[in-house]
Order: C-alpha cells, then structure tokens, then sequence
C-alpha cells in the first residue's frame, strides 16, 4: 500500500474523519467470511464481480453498482474472479442522512473518481483541503445517488440456505424443488412450503432473480449474450433474452448500454 496506507479495513474504523477508503486486491475465489464494522460501508468494486451476502438478503454487484451496508451488519463478500475492491467506511454521525438498511446504488462516473481520489489519500488526511473537500463531495453524492431495487432474500432455515448456496455457485444449475429433498433431509412440501414463507418467492422465482443478477454482471463485464446464456443453461441466446426482456423490460444489451451510460 502508498505511505498512510494500509489494506487492513480495522484501520479504518476509529479515526477523526468522518469518510476513510481503502483500496484492496482480491484473489478469485477470495472469502471475507462475516464480519462487520463499527462504522457503515459502502462496498465497491472498480474491476471484477462481489456477492454479497447479509443474514437477511444476497446482492451480486457489478463494478457500476455498490452496496451501503449500515454499521455493525455482518456481511460476508465472494469475490467473482479477480476483483479490485473500494470501500468507504462512514462514521455514524455523517451516514445518518443515508439508509438504515442495505441499499444498492448505482455509482456515477463523478462518484468512481472520487472514491479513487480518496484511496490515493492518507487515512488521516488534514482536515481542511482537498482530501477533505472529496470526502464532503462523496458525502454529497452518497445523497443524490440512484437507488436499486435488486435484493434477493437470503434464507435463515439451513436446509434452504444449502440450496442457495448450491444455486449460487451454479446459477445454471437445472434441478426442480423435488431433487433437493433427499440431499438436505425434507420433503418436496415442506421446501415449497419454506420457500414461500422465508422468501415471499417461490423456487423458481428465486432461482431466475439469481440469474437475472448473475447475467447482468456479467452481461456488465463485457461477456457475450451467447456464453451468458450457456452458462445458465438456456437452450439458446434467444431462450435466454426472451426471459430477460420479460423480467426487465429491455433485451440485455440495451438494458446494458442504458447502464453504463447513466
């Protein structure tokens, strides 16, 4: 890390300042395991694809989104190929004004470059001056950012979470609710009946919003229509935008560029 640096988020926790950053590199495959901060967070990723996961909900997050997580909320974060992460860490006072629950929002070009402008800044940067000038102008923009609703419930009964976790490492993964029963110990009813109660989704609507989320980080990353829909075993790239269209409203690639033009 440059001089005032360090990659060890506790460092940034109890300082004077009411926004800290750090920068940090992340192998594939890489697992934070559950933790969480005093201070609320704002994870970002300038290069690569995080899931996210809370004891109440799953994001999967392209570098043109973040996730605000509120102080003291245990998340656990795994890195989707190599991943270059920004975080900011928000005293309590300062985050009051923002959201008391997790929140994705979508990150401006002006946003991005203010981020990487304070990763570049001492922990303790003065406090009048430019350092302190971008942490007030984040703040700023923390505001004003577009919000979205892209949450999937997470699961607190184990035998779904175990389901989850297998959907999550392979979205295109073809089993119905009927195969999962001998392998976690129930019935097909009594997982149908889990699914509705813990979720407000059923299994299949569950399973397509983990598709849906998969498809466009990677749709966002610059993958081809044609490999996203072969990894999550569509019959063809037509199968697989014809759902998309339907869920979202616009065919992938509009939906994209709309993305990365805003």
């Amino acid at each position: 890390p440059a001089p005032g640096r360090s990659i060890n988020a506790d460092d940034y926790q109890h300082r004077p300042r009411a926004v800290t950053a750090l920068a940090k590199e992340f192998a594939p495959g890489a697992r934070t395991g559950s933790h969480s901060h005093p201070r609320a967070q704002l994870i970002y990723a300038v290069e690569g694809i995080m899931r996210i996961t809370t004891p109440d909900g799953f994001w999967a997050l392209p570098p043109l989104r973040a996730l605000w997580v509120p102080a003291g909320l245990p998340h656990g974060v795994d890195m989707v190929g190599a991943v270059s992460m920004r975080s900011l860490y928000v005293q309590p006072d300062a985050a009051r004004g923002l959201w008391q629950e997790c929140q994705v929002i979508e990150v401006s070009g002006l946003l991005r470059e203010l981020i990487l402008a304070l990763t570049a800044e001492p922990i303790d940067y003065p406090p009048e001056g430019r350092a302190a000038q971008i942490a007030a102008l984040i703040l700023s923009e923390l505001a004003a950012a577009r919000v979205v609703p892209v949450q999937i419930p997470w699961p607190r009964d184990r035998r779904l979470q175990a389901i989850c976790a297998a959907i999550l490492d392979q979205p295109g993964l073809r089993r119905g609710i009927e195969d999962w029963g001998g392998e976690v110990g129930a019935s097909a009813r009594t997982l149908i009946r889990l699914f509705q109660a813990e979720l407000g989704l059923n299994y299949r609507q569950w399973v397509q919003q983990v598709r849906l989320a998969d498809a466009v980080c990677r749709l966002c990353l610059g993958e081809s229509v044609a490999r996203v829909a072969a990894r999550l075993g569509y019959r063809s790239p037509s199968a697989f935008a014809a759902m998309f269209h339907r869920a979202l409203g616009e065919p992938p690639q509009r939906y994209v560029r709309g993305r990365a033009a805003g």
